[in-house]
């Protein structure tokens, strides 16, 4: 290596004059991990760390803006939040004609739950859902000059509020139906009463009564609270998607829990209530006319885990969809494999135990 090279603010360190070198476009994630940290760059100075970035969000399919900040890098993807799209897409493709029809369906999703175990039950196992967006419409004007308009935002807020009283004050306790708004948007700056506003929510219930009638009082709600308002025009409801109910088929879902048993042993095999998360893989079982078994992988590490449930704290667990969830690799990964195959040999091979 050669020494420190003085100039005229100093000494420039070796290392920097190295980070000018090209990257290694081929390198692993690792190797790249590693050259980034042994060729570091000042700040705002960070020029082929900010390309490196650039080059590998463009080689997954990102959309990239660079220079922000002089050595920021941004990178977009335009794929949405989940669509359940998935399932509808294979079938509207044809796949009950093109592959012959199976003796059953099998199916498994990492959750929250102690690494190495898992869980499920015969009858309901996950909710249906629905998903809406909703556009209410008002009259724009100037912050300081509110009579002038017929605000959306208070209007916003006032379906919000009454959306939250459906399952509070028109389901019996016994009547289970979750409602959630996920989004609230309206406007762009604090003195200009904008002309519109949009709402993002989400349903989930377990039987199609209480699901149609939660339907239609968020309709009801909705209209309601635009005519109290004397809103220009009537609110524009669409639907985003729809997941079925996921429903395991008793006797299948027995024959596969008693192989899991055996592989696994009892103790790591659990029986759980109805979960309120949706998956679209129900069309599957549904529509193809087939038994189905879905089961839940538990990802946590099992002594955070263990200490949150003896601290009464389960609920504080980040789940699904949380940017905190992050399953352990192992023993979470071998345990979901060993798991489908152990439930697929139960069915190759007449039920014998796996």
């Amino acid at each position: 290596r050669r020494p420190p090279k003085e100039s005229a603010h100093g000494f420039t360190c070796f290392r920097q004059q190295r980070a000018r070198r090209p990257a290694r476009t081929a390198a692993g994630a690792g190797v790249v991990y590693k050259d980034l940290h042994a060729q570091p760059e000042l700040s705002l100075q960070e020029v082929r760390t900010a390309n490196i970035a650039a080059e590998r969000l463009r080689a997954a399919g990102y959309e990239v803006t660079t220079g922000i900040g002089k050595t920021g890098v941004v990178g977009l993807l335009r794929n949405g939040e989940e669509t359940a799209e998935g399932a509808r897409a294979m079938i509207d493709d044809g796949l009950f004609d093109r592959l012959p029809k199976p003796a059953t369906v099998l199916a498994q999703h990492v959750m929250t739950g102690p690494a190495g175990h898992l869980a499920g039950r015969p009858g309901t196992i996950t909710s249906a859902a629905d998903s809406f967006e909703i556009r209410m419409f008002g009259r724009g004007a100037h912050g300081s000059m509110p009579q002038a308009s017929i605000d959306p935002v208070v209007m916003a807020a006032a379906t919000v509020m009454r959306l939250q009283t459906i399952v509070s004050r028109e389901l019996t306790p016994a009547e289970q139906a979750v409602v959630t708004i996920g989004a609230l948007q309206a406007g762009s700056k604090e003195n200009v009463i904008p002309d519109e506003a949009g709402i993002k929510l989400n349903i989930r219930t377990y039987d199609e009564d209480v699901r149609q009638r939660v339907l239609a009082a968020i309709e009801r709600i909705v209209n309601a609270e635009a005519a109290a308002a004397g809103a220009p025009k009537p609110p524009e409801i669409t639907r985003l998607y729809r997941y079925p109910l996921g429903t395991n088929d008793a006797e299948a879902t027995e024959r596969v829990a008693n192989a899991l048993r055996v592989h696994f042993s009892p103790e790591r095999v659990k029986r759980v209530g109805a979960i309120s998360a949706s998956e679209d893989f129900g069309f599957f079982g549904t529509e193809w006319g087939v038994p189905s078994v879905f089961w839940l992988v538990g990802g946590t590490d099992p002594e955070v885990h263990a200490r949150a449930k003896a601290a009464g704290e389960l609920h504080t667990l980040p789940v699904n969809h949380s940017p905190y969830f992050a399953p352990v690799l192992h023993p979470t990964l071998e345990t979901g494999v060993e798991a489908m195959v152990v439930a697929a040999l139960a069915w190759l091979d007449g039920g014998a135990s796996a």
